[in-house]
């Protein structure tokens, strides 16, 4: 006779816990027993040299191991391995309530794929959260989340939350590292799961040696993260930026000098101009770059508006518009030898002769950069051909 499935897998991450294993998985036991939920208690063991094994089997609890390090390649080969349709995982150092769970049992079955504890709405206990991590590093980094990708989570690093199994089996979770909370509600976010919040109470760990947490080097990885996965925010935004205000510079200088007040702006801000537009230009192919490719592995959504622009201006085109631009610089290079010339190539006086050679100088670096570009995005095609 076949078991029936169990509703929920409460999954605890673990490397040399010992000293607070036994109180978080009895707490969850207890949870299990007294909600009548049908479940287990998973703990995906990354190593552990401190018998934690021991102490889990000799509660009841089902132990994983784990072979690769990091917090997300646990919690990764335990999800897989769960049993429980739903999955609630938190870390197994006594910081969270494993007592409380119902108000993450309710919204999963209500239908929400993502459930998040938010420690901010549910109360932080004194020395539960370092400052630097409460009031610079979590809002910073879930203010960061938010903007990009229009999370709803107040909380992005939260190490309470629950889940639908399947729905974040989906997701194709890969960070090995800390990153892993952010990737899960990233990808949840832009894959339209649905996604909702409880409030959730911090307490102080009860370890008497310090978290395998490192506050800059992870933090910087969650950052990282973040700013990869939303290249318009690392490439497209400051690149329009540098390109558009390049081109105003150099529209507002090719002429002759400017004036900004006590400024006078001539030929060297012209330079600078010039190399704002190249700069801009290069960072806007890498936006292109990332979302094709990123697109094209499943890690983004499609850009529909980046898609259409691609079908309708392809290799060709792109390559007509790069001759133009680089025709252009020869162009305005052969004007400015012409007056070069004019002084039987002797010394020119004045700037003429310097903004018709930046002018040319950029319109061919524009053709150029434009030109690979193009080639880039062709390639890609056919790797993606070929697969």
């Amino acid at each position: 006779m076949t078991a029936a499935p169990l509703e929920l897998t409460i999954l605890m991450p673990c490397l040399n816990e010992a000293e607070t294993l036994a109180t978080c998985i009895r707490k969850a036991m207890g949870y299990l027993e007294r909600s009548g939920v049908r479940g287990e208690v998973l703990i995906a063991d990354n190593g552990s040299t401190d018998g934690s094994q021991e102490i889990a089997t000799s509660l009841g609890a089902r132990v994983l191991p784990v072979p690769e390090r990091g917090y997300g390649a646990a919690l990764i080969a335990g999800i897989k391995g769960a049993r429980g349709r739903f999955v609630i995982m938190g870390d197994s150092d006594d910081s969270y309530d494993f007592e409380n769970l119902d108000p993450f049992v309710a919204k999963l079955r209500e239908g929400y794929d993502l459930v998040m504890g938010n420690r901010f709405k549910g109360g932080i206990k004194p020395g539960a959260m370092p400052p630097l991590h409460r009031y610079l590093g979590n809002p910073v980094l879930t203010t960061i989340g938010r903007v990009f990708f229009g999370s709803p989570s107040g909380d992005f690093h939260c190490g309470l939350r629950g889940f639908n199994r399947d729905a974040i089996l989906g997701l194709d979770l890969r960070a090995p590292g800390m990153e892993f909370a952010s990737e899960m509600v990233v990808k949840a976010t832009l894959q339209k799961l649905r996604i909702t919040e409880v409030p959730t109470t911090l307490s102080p760990d009860g370890r008497s040696r310090p978290p395998h947490l490192r506050s800059w080097r992870d933090g910087w990885r969650h950052l990282r993260f973040l700013l990869v996965f939303c290249p318009r925010w690392l490439f497209l935004y400051p690149g329009l930026i540098l390109f558009l205000g390049g081109l105003f510079g150099m529209g507002a200088l090719l002429t002759g000098p400017a004036k900004l007040g006590s400024l006078t702006l001539d030929v060297h801000t012209l330079l600078y101009a010039s190399a704002a537009v190249s700069m801009g230009f290069q960072l806007i192919l890498f936006w292109a770059f990332a979302r094709i490719h990123g697109a094209r592995e499943g890690l983004v959504p499609e850009q529909p508006l980046l898609t259409a622009f691609l079908a309708r201006f392809g290799l060709e085109p792109a390559l007509l518009t790069a001759l133009g631009l680089f025709v252009l610089g020869l162009l305005l290079g052969l004007a400015a030898i012409a007056i070069w010339g004019s002084v039987r190539f002797g010394e020119i006086g004045g700037h003429g002769t310097m903004r018709l050679a930046i002018a040319s100088m950029t319109s061919m670096l524009l053709g150029l950069q434009l030109a690979m570009g193009a080639f880039f995005i062709a390639v890609l095609d056919m790797v993606r051909a070929r697969r």
